[in-house]
């Protein structure tokens, strides 16, 4: 790149550069320059000073990385945050969950949820997140309105639900919304049928053929505990992923949550039809709900990604807590102590969500060409200390709390733990006052 092109926007000189692509690579004092949105640069130090940039911003002992992706979630459940802990996952949704949210949940429970969540994940060093909730044109609005970028997933149950009154509702709400957001550059429409136990065949049929016009994704819950799997062999004679196979669901634009039961034969149609996972180790630890086999599914060349689920079942939105805990447990699955190592790990949390959601060719790697998702964590912390490899220190040694920047699309929505665009403690307070209502009227 000549120094004749049109100055950067903004030129990042960070101690660490972490692209993700090439796969394990670590960028020691090396530029990432960026302009209209877009990385524009990546080079040495050097080099970089010799570029004309309208802001240059050093960054001592930071690692700069691809924007995490937090390829599943439920946003507006953050405030239900420890409403009905230590229960089984049955219990939890059909007594308490289910119950609060008919009592509850409305368009501004939705947006003051959503708010809540978008502003803990850009703390947290999210760039972009799948959201599955009720009235999801207020969460698109939420997202809009943030500068974060998304995905979010239509859902669709039998049964009535806040927001649509039928399945068949539920869906040409969905088109409808892709419809007028389809050239929207930060946030991207998917069909959400909520889990196989509850959509029908004739459901999921026409969810499946809407999708395959549209060329859009579908993002379930699926194989979510071996009771759900049990249940549906003892009716049917039949896995739920086999269903879904049979029924024409599964491909590259399928996302399967969680997957805590696999077979070989549900290891070969995932295999077969390049469907993606979603791995949420933290939801189904606490909920006891198993464990997805992940290091099995990566050497069999699945696609794994990584959410935190709803802060109800987490209890909280941290992808990078996340990604420790699943690096952790990947090992103790596997019996391997080198099963998913720290470099596979972060490439979990950015490029395999980005790809699970179809947008690989935009975010999930520091690339030229790229939109500028990044962030920058702060890694001269004494707990940090000493640092051999940047990448482990992040992945096993490191908290949210060291999110010290972040950009979405070249803006920036975090400098220095501040959040930009959004009100924390109006937030905080909202989030109170919803609580108490929400505590004052369940006895």
């Amino acid at each position: 790149m000549t120094s004749t092109a049109a100055p950067l926007d903004l030129l990042l000189l960070p101690t660490w550069l972490v692209p993700v692509e090439p796969a394990g690579v670590v960028l020691k004092e090396h530029g990432l320059g960026i302009r209209d949105g877009r990385i524009a640069f990546i080079g040495p130090r050097a080099a970089a000073l010799k570029l004309a940039a309208n802001e240059v911003r050093e960054l001592p002992g930071m690692l700069l990385s691809p924007g995490l992706i937090n390829a599943h979630g439920h946003a507006a459940m953050s405030l239900f945050r420890g409403l009905a802990d230590d229960l089984p996952l049955m219990t939890w949704l059909e007594k308490h969950i289910w119950p609060a949210e008919a009592k509850w949940v409305d368009e501004a429970f939705v947006r003051d949820g959503t708010d809540l969540a978008i502003a803990e994940q850009l703390k947290g060093g999210i760039t972009c997140f799948s959201d599955m909730y009720f009235y999801p044109k207020v969460a698109s609005d939420c997202v809009h309105n943030s500068g974060m970028r998304a995905q979010i997933a239509i859902p669709i149950l039998d049964f009535p639900i806040p927001g649509a009154s039928t399945p068949d509702e539920a869906i040409r709400q969905g088109v409808e919304l892709f419809g007028d957001l389809k050239h929207h550059p930060r946030i991207k429409i998917t069909f959400g049928p909520h889990a196989p136990y509850t959509v029908c065949d004739e459901n999921l049929e026409k969810i499946r053929i809407i999708a395959e016009e549209l060329d859009a994704s579908i993002h379930m819950h699926v194989h979510e505990t071996a009771f759900e799997v049990q249940q549906a062999v003892e009716k049917t004679g039949e896995r739920p992923l086999a269903r879904l196979g049979r029924l024409g669901l599964l491909g590259p634009r399928f996302q399967a949550v969680h997957m805590t039961q696999i077979s070989e034969d549900d290891l070969a149609l995932l295999v077969e039809s390049n469907t993606s996972i979603i791995h949420c180790p933290e939801s189904n630890l606490k909920l006891a709900s198993g464990f997805c086999p992940v290091e099995r599914l990566w050497q069999a060349g699945v696609n794994v990604a990584i959410g935190t689920d709803g802060a109800a079942s987490n209890n909280d939105l941290d992808l990078l807590g996340e990604t420790r805990t699943a690096a952790m447990l990947a090992k103790a699955v596997a019996g391997s102590a080198t099963a998913l190592d720290a470099h596979r790990a972060l490439r979990m949390a950015t490029l395999n969500g980005a790809r699970a959601m179809g947008l690989e060719s935009e975010i999930g790697s520091l690339e030229v060409g790229k939109a500028a998702d990044i962030v920058a964590f702060d890694l001269s912390g004494l707990a940090q200390q000493p640092i051999y490899d940047p990448v482990s220190q992040l992945i096993y040694a490191t908290g949210r709390d060291c999110v010290k920047h972040l950009w979405v699309a070249g803006k920036q929505l975090l400098d220095d733990r501040q959040l930009t665009r959004m009100d924390e403690q109006q937030l905080t307070a909202t989030a109170i006052a919803w609580g108490q209502r929400i505590s004052g009227h369940s006895e």
